[in-house]
C-alpha cells in the first residue's frame, strides 16, 4: 500500500504572481501576516524549515529525503496550465533537480479549474474576479497530452499504480464538459492512452477526483457512474475530506474526530457503490484563513471562509489505520505542504514532526 502526498507548488516566485503581487511574492506572505481571528485560534502557523524557496533543488532534496524517512512513497504534484505552465518551477526546477530526485516518486493531478483572486479573498465571495480561465479544449489537448508524457510520465522515477503511470484529473465534470460532453470526453482520454502506448508505455492510470455532491450539481454533464463506464477512468479518489458533509458549513471550529466519522461514511459509499476503485484520503488539518482579509470579522462564508479543524496526530492516525481496513492500493494525504489551508506534514513549531511519525508508524504496522 503506497502513501502518496499531495503537493501545492506555490512557494516559490512564478512570474504571473509577481505580476500581480509584485517581485518575489510566493504564498508564503499570506503565512507571514496570518493572524489569530477567534478565541483559541492558532495563528500564524511558522514552517521549521523556514520560507525557503521550493524551486531550489537543495531545498526539495531535503523534502524528499524527510519525506521518504517517514514512509511517503510520492508526491502527487498540483498541475496548472493556463495556456502555459502556472506555478511548475517548483516541480521542473526544484525537484527533478534535485540530487536525490531518482531516489522518490512523483506524479501528476491536473488541477484544471479556473484560477480566481483570492490571496487573500475578501468576505464578497461570489464576486470574485477571474484571474486565469482554464480553456483546453480536444482541440488543442493533444499537443498538451504529448507534452506531459515526454516530460513527466516517461521518466523512470513517475509514480505507478498496476504498473501504469497514474494521472489524476481534479475537476472531473469541468473536464467532461469543457471536452464536449461525455462521448468527446471518451475519445481525448482515449487519445491520451492511445499517446501514450506510442511513447512505449504500457498504458495509463487514470483517476478522477470525486465527491459525493457531483450528482446533485446543475451543471453535472453526467452522472458519475458514467465515468468509469462511458469515459474510462480507472479509479477514483479525493483531494481532502471534507465539503460534502452539513459539518463543514456551520460552526467556526470541526473537530477532528468528528471529521473523520463524516467522511468515513462517505469513504464507504465511494467504497461500495462506485463503480471502480476509490484510493481514499486523509487530511492534515484544515485552516484557510491565512487566503482571507485579516481584517475581517471570520465566519463561515464558503471556501476560503471555512471552519478550521485543527491537526490531531492521534486522530489522523486513527483514521489512517481505519482506511487501511479497506486494504486500498494506496492513500493520500492531504497535503504535504498545503501552509495557506492548514493541511501540512511539513514540520510547524507547535507539532514538529508528530504527523510524520504517525504516517511512519502506520507504514511500519503494515508491513511497507
Amino acid at each position: 500500500m503506497d502513501i502518496a502526498a499531495y503537493y501545492f507548488p506555490s512557494y516559490h516566485a512564478d512570474a504571473r504572481n509577481e505580476a500581480f503581487h509584485g517581485r518575489g511574492w510566493t504564498e508564503w506572505e499570506l503565512l507571514k501576516t496570518a493572524r489569530p481571528r477567534f478565541a483559541g485560534h492558532r495563528q500564524p502557523r511558522i514552517p521549521v524549515w523556514g520560507y525557503e524557496d521550493e524551486a531550489d533543488p537543495a531545498v526539495m532534496a531535503k523534502k524528499i529525503d524527510t519525506a521518504k524517512a517517514y514512509g511517503i512513497d510520492a508526491f502527487v504534484f498540483d498541475w496548472y496550465w493556463y495556456e502555459g505552465p502556472y506555478l511548475q518551477r517548483a516541480l521542473d526546477e526544484g525537484f527533478l533537480n534535485a540530487p536525490n530526485n531518482q531516489e522518490f516518486k512523483f506524479a501528476l493531478m491536473w488541477a484544471n479549474h479556473d484560477w480566481y483572486d483570492r490571496m487573500p479573498a475578501n468576505r464578497d465571495i461570489f464576486n470574485r474576479r477571474m484571474l486565469y480561465r482554464w480553456s483546453d479544449t480536444k482541440e488543442n489537448i493533444s499537443g498538451i497530452w504529448d507534452m506531459i508524457i515526454e516530460k513527466y510520465l516517461l521518466r523512470p522515477n513517475y509514480w505507478r499504480l498496476n504498473g501504469l503511470p497514474y494521472f489524476s484529473i481534479y475537476a472531473t465534470n469541468r473536464f467532461i464538459k469543457q471536452m464536449g460532453g461525455v462521448e468527446s470526453a471518451a475519445g481525448v482520454l482515449a487519445d491520451f492512452r492511445k499517446r501514450v502506448e506510442k511513447a512505449g508505455l504500457p498504458g495509463i492510470h487514470l483517476n478522477a477526483v470525486w465527491y459525493d455532491n457531483l450528482d446533485s450539481q446543475p451543471s453535472s454533464p453526467c452522472p458519475y457512474a458514467d465515468w468509469v463506464k462511458k469515459v474510462g477512468f480507472d479509479c477514483y479518489t479525493s483531494y481532502n475530506c471534507m465539503f460534502s458533509h452539513p459539518l463543514w458549513e456551520k460552526d467556526l471550529q470541526v473537530a477532528f474526530q468528528e471529521s473523520n466519522a463524516a467522511y468515513l461514511e462517505l469513504a464507504h459509499k465511494a467504497f461500495r457503490t462506485l463503480p471502480g476503485p476509490y484510493l481514499p484520503v486523509v487530511t492534515a488539518g484544515w485552516d484557510s484563513s491565512p487566503r482571507t482579509t485579516q481584517s475581517d470579522v471570520y465566519e463561515v462564508l464558503g471556501y476560503p471562509w471555512l471552519p478550521v479543524m485543527e491537526s490531531d496526530p492521534a486522530a489522523f492516525a486513527d483514521l489512517l489505520r481505519k482506511l487501511a481496513v479497506c486494504d486500498p492500493q494506496a492513500i493520500f494525504i492531504n497535503a504535504w505542504n498545503e501552509w495557506s489551508e492548514g493541511s501540512y506534514l511539513e514540520p510547524d513549531t507547535f507539532f514538529g514532526t508528530a504527523l510524520l511519525e504517525e504516517v511512519k508508524k502506520f507504514k511500519e504496522e503494515i508491513g511497507e
